[in-house]
């Protein structure tokens, strides 16, 4: 009907509708989108939740209002009956506008709004479970520029810390006597460790990410560097093996510090961000958890009923009490570890002081080898795994100890080591990156930019080349507990962090304090490194949650990734060796001995070596 003829034209029944969103165009499938991670780094931010095998994009729906239950369906407009014409004008009057899209600007695509897009839903938030109830988000009691006073933030940073305590001291407690160093040595590298995790703490929250994240040795490079002991080329030492496998370690760890500087502040780490994702990040971080199944209870049967104890004890307030209540703090969550490791080593005094452990005539200072009594031979082992009193360590150090650069003598530098070291110092960015993208998202509510990340990585560069001139014997990186640090004590200030680093710097001068941590009796730090792998392994794990969770693609990787770094390594580690054949590694490190023989003969010492001790697989020939 044309509009010459003059009859009037009918109104619209009721109000217009609203105008649908903008809806984002399909972008290319790249590799990082088809895990179904929603990227805030990378520009990469359009939800996906699936790919079909043709390579198209499935784009988000828009969200729809959620319906009140309370008062019933919502009405529908009656379209058989019009309005009156001048009710029509009025609602026509009334209507306002839709407004135009929003333009976004550029620097808006830095925080994963791509230019000329929506921007898209957020990043399912961090959940605090609780048992009998549903799924809530996690809040924090302070944000992160938050500064409650200078009381609340003592406490705040020395529950902090004692939360994260078996992850700051457990390592050394491992490497010193796989290198033959005696209970001295160990309360020194103790102290070097809390002197420079408190240093490099507090250069990360000025200089770093500035997010509340405690640094400290990595269980990343605990398996490269055992394998680097157990190399061939010390077995021949006799004296001062320690301080010379040390002074290598020290090389290796300051020429991957100095690479994992130039990765992040020459924005490489931004390029390497595209390849990052949940898919990758989680087998990546579980795999270091698994890798040390061989020492956990292996060292924990030594001394069986101290070892059960111990596991059972961090097992039961971690997951039986962890919701009772103290002065308002649920301590038995909070402090699962320390609280297991107080009481345990009290039942082992007790025992020891009531002669459980004692039997006639032997001395557990006393090789077993020496011992001319078979008696004595047959339990002269089981007295040094259940005794308390066999460390002569808090005896021997003294009050007062400065951890200095260099203290073990200069670093000898080898390409060999130091090319292994700079891989692992890229795997060690990874697990960091996942530990970033969870702390931010509970105290800032979004994701770090590309910027912050690079930096943050510059920073562990420079950490890991101050373990390396202090001699911790591993790198320093971001601890991964931090995340169910913040989940369970709700602190996100990183004044109350800082305060911390502050107070670990004050105890590592106290030379008493490392000699006590050197005193705990291996099977018990055996039985927690069983619970804090693990732990280790399922915070790597828990990371799928921001990928497509049906994704049979996703769920492939992850599976062969982890099948495959434990199947490969056993396999290759076994390669060529004759069974029941004697070996003076103890059996709980003989996955980290690099065998000097393998399937394919390179002519290379060098490069067997090197792809020997990175990937633990004997796959080559030196």
């Amino acid at each position: 009907m044309s509009s010459s003829s003059g009859a009037p034209r009918r109104g619209r029944p009721g109000p217009w509708p609203p105008a649908p969103p903008p809806q984002p165009q399909a972008q290319p499938l790249s590799w990082a989108k088809r895990t179904g991670f929603q990227s805030r780094v990378s520009g990469e931010s359009v939800a996906i939740a699936s790919a079909s095998n043709s390579g198209q994009v499935s784009l988000p729906r828009p969200a729809e209002a959620p319906s009140d239950l309370e008062s019933g369906p919502p009405a529908r407009p009656n379209s058989a009956l019009s309005p009156p014409p001048a009710a029509t004008a009025a609602n026509a009057e009334q209507q306002p506008q839709p407004p135009p899209p929003a333009r976004t600007r550029s620097r808006d695509s830095e925080g994963g709004r791509p230019n000329g897009q929506a921007a898209p839903a957020p990043l399912p938030q961090l959940l605090e479970e609780e048992d009998g109830a549903l799924e809530r988000p996690a809040h924090v009691k302070y944000e992160l520029r938050d500064s409650p006073g200078v009381f609340p933030i003592a406490v705040y940073g020395f529950q902090h810390y004692i939360s994260m305590l078996g992850s700051i001291i457990l390592i050394p407690l491992v490497m010193v006597p796989a290198m033959g160093g005696s209970p001295d040595d160990m309360a020194a590298v103790v102290s070097t460790v809390l002197f420079v995790s408190g240093m490099t703490t507090l250069l990360h929250t000025f200089c770093g990410t500035r997010l509340p994240l405690v640094q400290g040795p990595s269980f990343v490079y605990l398996a490269p560097a055992l394998a680097i002991i157990n190399s061939p080329e010390f077995f021949g030492l006799n004296d001062n093996n320690f301080k010379h496998i040390m002074k290598h370690l020290q090389g290796a760890i300051i020429i991957g510090g100095a690479f994992q500087v130039l990765f992040g502040y020459t924005g490489l780490m931004s390029l390497f961000l595209r390849l990052i994702n949940p898919v990758v990040v989680s087998p990546t971080v579980a795999a270091v958890g698994l890798s040390f199944f061989s020492y956990g209870f292996t060292k924990v049967g030594s001394c069986i009923e101290m070892g059960i104890l111990q596991l059972l004890m961090v097992v039961l307030f971690a997951l039986y009490l962890r919701k009772i209540k103290l002065f308002g703090y649920r301590v038995f969550l909070i402090y699962a570890v320390p609280l297991a490791l107080g009481i345990t080593w009290a039942v082992a005094f007790v025992l020891t002081a009531t002669g459980v452990y004692s039997y006639k005539g032997c001395d557990a200072n006393i090789p077993a080898s020496n011992n001319v009594s078979a008696y004595c031979r047959k339990h002269v082992s089981r007295m040094k795994s259940c005794r308390v009193d066999t460390s002569h360590a808090l005896r021997s150090s003294p009050w007062l100890r400065f951890p200095y650069p260099l203290q073990w003598g200069t670093p000898i530098f080898s390409w060999k080591m130091g090319l292994v070291m700079c891989v692992v110092s890229v795997i060690a960015s990874v697990d960091s990156v996942g530990s970033y993208h969870a702390s931010s998202l509970f105290v800032a509510t979004r994701p770090p930019t590309a910027g912050v990340v690079s930096r943050g990585i510059g920073v562990e560069g420079v950490s890991t080349v101050l373990a390396g001139l202090w001699g911790t014997g591993v790198g320093s990186a971001t601890i991964t507990e931090n995340v169910h640090t913040i989940a369970v004590t709700k602190m996100g200030s990183r004044r109350a962090v800082g305060f911390g680093a502050i107070v670990l710097i004050l105890l590592s001068f106290i030379g008493k304090v490392g000699a006590f941590i050197a005193s705990i009796p291996d099977v018990l730090v055996a039985a927690l490194l069983c619970f804090m792998w693990a732990m280790l392994c399922a915070l790597g794990l828990s990371n799928l949650r921001y990928s497509a969770k049906g994704s049979s693609r996703n769920s492939i990787v992850v599976g062969l990734a982890l099948f495959l770094s434990l199947s490969v390594p056993s396999y290759f580690q076994q390669y060529g060796l004759k069974p029941y054949a004697n070996s003076s590694v103890p059996t709980y490190f003989q996955p980290y001995i690099v065998a000097s023989h393998g399937p394919i003969h390179t002519g290379s010492s060098g490069v067997c070596t090197q792809l020997l001790i990175f990937s633990n697989t004997m796959l080559f020939a030196c």
